[in-house]
Formats: structure tokens, sequence, C-alpha cells
């Protein structure tokens, strides 16, 4: 029998959480919910879910702070859950390590397609052996495995969540291909994702944070258009 996919529900508003839950349970996943930012650390040790559904506004610790605690030890998918919809509110969450950002209110039909989405585009890393099969590139110093979810840059494992790699591996396929911001958008997030072209920004930052120019590549903006995965001769 396979098991449950487990949630972690953390909001401070007991009827939200307890409603998310039952959307959740409805669709076959296994739920725990707390209510504060402490509780939630303590369950992401002991409950080990695969994704968290994180509300920002908690009393004690933010949802911000639970982000930033988590990706310390763990690149769990994480859905920032706020009644704030501004831009600076989503980069945020973005570059503290979040994987998607829904605002409330939000329909129980797009959550739950959210969660499935993001899950889709979560795997567990296979024993190392795997590391060289599937499908990959490779590139001097670099080499960016979707088969195991691994990048290996100048020789050491470098731990980026899903969509970051994606990311990647999708512009260091096609080099020196330019590829606007909405292309970017709809080839990772998908028809499922409702965001902005700032969502790609974000993710092309971290990643240069991560991997930093080579000799013979690098990743670069096209003003006015987007990025492309250059590859210098």
């Amino acid at each position: 029998m396979v098991a449950k996919q487990k949630i972690l529900i953390v909001d401070d508003d007991n009827n939200i959480a307890e409603l998310i839950s039952l959307y959740l349970t409805k669709e076959c996943f296994d739920t725990m919910i707390v209510n504060d930012g402490e509780e939630a650390l303590n369950a992401f040790a002991s409950f080990q879910p695969n994704l968290i559904l994180l509300d920002l506004m908690l009393p004690g610790m933010d949802g911000y702070q639970v982000c930033r605690e988590i990706r310390h030890k763990s690149n769990v998918p994480i859905i920032m859950l706020s009644a704030k919809g501004e831009i600076f509110d989503k980069v945020l969450g973005l570059e503290l390590g979040a994987d998607d950002y829904i605002i409330k209110p939000f329909d129980s039909k797009e959550l739950v397609a959210r969660v499935k989405a993001v899950l889709r585009r979560f795997h567990v890393e296979p024993e190392p052996a795997a590391q060289n099969t599937g499908k990959f590139v490779e590139y001097p110093d670099l080499v960016i495995n979707l088969t195991n979810y691994s990048v290996i840059y100048c020789g050491e494992a470098v731990d980026m969540p899903p969509k970051e790699l994606e990311l990647l591996y999708f512009l260091a396929s096609s080099p020196n291909q330019v590829f606007t911001r909405e292309q970017l958008l709809d080839h990772i997030w998908g028809y499922e994702y409702i965001g902005d072209t700032r969502t790609v920004d974000v993710h092309i930052k971290r990643l240069r944070e991560k991997i930093k120019d080579h000799d013979s590549w690098g990743i670069a903006t096209v003003w006015g258009i987007g990025y492309k995965f250059e590859v210098k001769s």
C-alpha cells in the first residue's frame, strides 16, 4: 500500500486550518495542524511532512522566520498563505525559499491544484549511483541532473528547491537560446500558476547566488526580453 503524502498546515485561525485539512483529506493526503511558528518547527521534525502550507501572520515567530529556519535544514516544498497581496510580500516569500504563494481568500480547488503541482515537481533524490543516468546536462564544472534533482558545481553538490533546479536545467538544455519571462513561467510553473514575471527574476537571482558564472558559460540577462544560458566560445 502506498503511504499517503503528509501536509503540515500552519495557521493560527483554526477554522481555516480545519477547512484546508478537510479539502486535503478528501484528496487522500494525511494532514497535521499547528497554530504557531514554534509548534511548526517542532511538528516539522516529528511529522516529517512532504509539503508545508504556511500562514505568514502567526503569533510569536511569523511565517517568514519559520520558512527561513526550515530552509536552513531542508528543501521540503513550502506554500505560503497570506492575506497580503502586495508584490513585496510575494517576492520576499520567494526569496526566503517558498515554492508558491497563495493569497487569502482562496478557492479550495485552486489550493488543492497548487499543492499537487508543487508536489509533482519535488522528488526525493535517489542514491548517488544514479547521478549520471537519465536526463542531465553537463558543462565544465557543472552537472544538472533532472532525474535525481541534483546539481554538482565545481565538484560539490548544491542544494536548491525543485523550481530553481528545473529553471536552471531548462535554460542549460537550450544553450544560447533566449527565453522571455513569460515563456519561462509557462514552462516551469505551468498553466496552474497564477503569478507575475518577477517570480522568474527572483529565481534567477537565487541561482546566480549559488552558481557563479564560469569562464565557458553563464546565466545571461537579455535586456528587455528575458534570459539565456550563454555558452562562451
